[in-house]
């Protein structure tokens, strides 16, 4: 069926010069297809969503997080659609659009959840950061198919795109960002337009998104803002009496107190994940399309003259839940403890290729080899190319080495550390 709400400006290539083989895929299923294809994806079967991965084995890793997200985004496409005003059969948001942006949304995510993500940032600042969504960004464009990115069409990079503003523009960001290397993306994202005066960088810029990138963070949201719960009380991390003590020591809206009844209640009677389940499907019929004032991209591209509008019940009581598992899973001293841990085995792992790899001691001995051939190979052609660009080639050396930290599993990250630590590490069967 053809769809009016795409043309030739959303399906662009972002290497017109390797052109796609057409076959019987739309562009954007071609997308979805390569990222579900690529061992970045495989990966995140063995990352921390919450807990530590392979702890047991009914948690949530980012991989079965990615597929739940890529579920009710795609369902928020087709109740959007069912609903008609704005859309119809011949003018509609690509459901495999968005389920490639929800699928890779987690891909550049390292090891150790959010506590890696952070660790690498701190390790990385004098080499230009690191962030979850950048090094998503990179892969897709840079980095998967052999060091070549995937060639992805511009609606799906921009789908991807929760932010649009680089480093150097709000250089003491923790998070949120883009590298500065990857301007020329947002450039092709932007059809070479420049951003107004109005979306200045941070969190004005941050905000100007995609329909499809819209669609994707809410789904993101509902999915981990309600199955954070489900995992903490499957933990024990959350239970009737830290959760009665929590809210007690609150100061909450009756509406909040109703929730946090409700929770108790179905904790109680043993039907948590029934009833947080259903929720999914109350928070994909809070959203609904709405017209978007003219702006810079309108007239370019559908993909910008729509906005996607959330019930405010529905984004307060998602918020609830982040707060409580914030509170009572995240702060609590076991997952410290892990975080602590994660900080220990990157930090490291990277003082080590830092001294070894990045940047040599003056006078030292020749560096021994402590990374892959792969990566090796990275390190050589990307010190060739910023040597011959007149650049210092440390910054881009680091790059590589966090890319092969970045793409590390839980234990695949614990067992490289054991290795280069643990003096009774090392058997042959530990090597392979």
């Amino acid at each position: 069926m053809s769809n009016g709400f795409y043309n030739a400006f959303d399906t662009a290539p972002l290497d017109p010069s390797a052109p796609r083989r057409a076959d019987y895929r739309t562009p954007f299923q071609i997308d979805r297809d390569r990222i579900l294809y690529t061992s970045a994806f495989r990966r995140l079967q063995s990352k921390t969503q919450v807990f530590l991965s392979g702890e047991y084995d009914f948690y949530r890793t980012r991989l079965t997080h990615s597929l739940e997200v890529a579920q009710i985004g795609r369902s928020i496409c087709a109740s959007l659609r069912a609903r008609g005003g704005l859309l119809g059969d011949g003018f509609f948001i690509d459901p495999d659009l968005v389920e490639a942006a929800c699928i890779s949304h987690d891909i550049g995510h390292p090891p150790f959840g959010h506590a890696g993500e952070r660790t690498l940032h701190r390790l990385m600042e004098p080499y230009g950061g690191f962030e979850g969504n950048a090094q998503t960004l990179r892969l897709l464009t840079e980095t998967i198919y052999n060091n070549k990115g995937m060639n992805p069409t511009r609606a799906f990079i921009d789908g991807t795109l929760k932010y649009k503003t680089l480093l150097g523009e709000t250089p003491d960001a923790a998070h949120h960002f883009l590298y500065d290397s990857q301007r020329s993306v947002i450039d092709f994202v932007l059809g070479g337009a420049s951003f107004p005066a109005d979306l200045g960088p941070g969190k004005p810029r941050n905000g100007f998104r995609s329909i499809e990138c819209q669609i994707m963070d809410w789904a993101d949201d509902t999915a981990y803002s309600l199955n954070d719960i489900i995992d903490g009380v499957h933990a024990g991390f959350l239970h009737i009496e830290n959760l009665e003590r929590w809210s007690a020591a609150q100061t909450l809206t009756s509406t909040e107190s109703e929730h946090v009844e409700a929770l108790l209640k179905a904790i109680r009677d043993q039907k948590l994940e029934g009833r947080l389940g259903r929720k999914i499907g109350l928070f994909i019929e809070a959203a609904r399309l709405v017209e978007r004032p003219e702006n810079f991209l309108s007239a370019a591209s559908n993909r910008y003259r729509f906005d996607l509008e959330i019930d405010d019940a529905c984004r307060a009581e998602s918020a609830l839940y982040k707060r409580i598992a914030l509170d009572l899973v995240f702060r609590s001293p076991q997952l410290q403890q892990l975080d602590h841990k994660a900080d220990h085995v990157l930090g490291g792992m990277f003082r080590v290729f830092e001294k070894n790899d990045i940047a040599p001691e003056k006078g030292a001995s020749r560096p021994i080899r402590l990374l892959p051939e792969a990566t090796e190979t990275a390190l050589r052609e990307a010190t060739a190319a910023a040597e011959a660009a007149g650049t210092g080639p440390e910054r881009a050396r680091a790059r590589v080495v966090c890319d092969h930290i970045a793409g590390m599993t839980d234990r695949f990250a614990v067992r490289i550390f054991k290795r280069l630590f643990d003096p009774d590490y090392g058997s042959i069967s530990d090597l392979i």
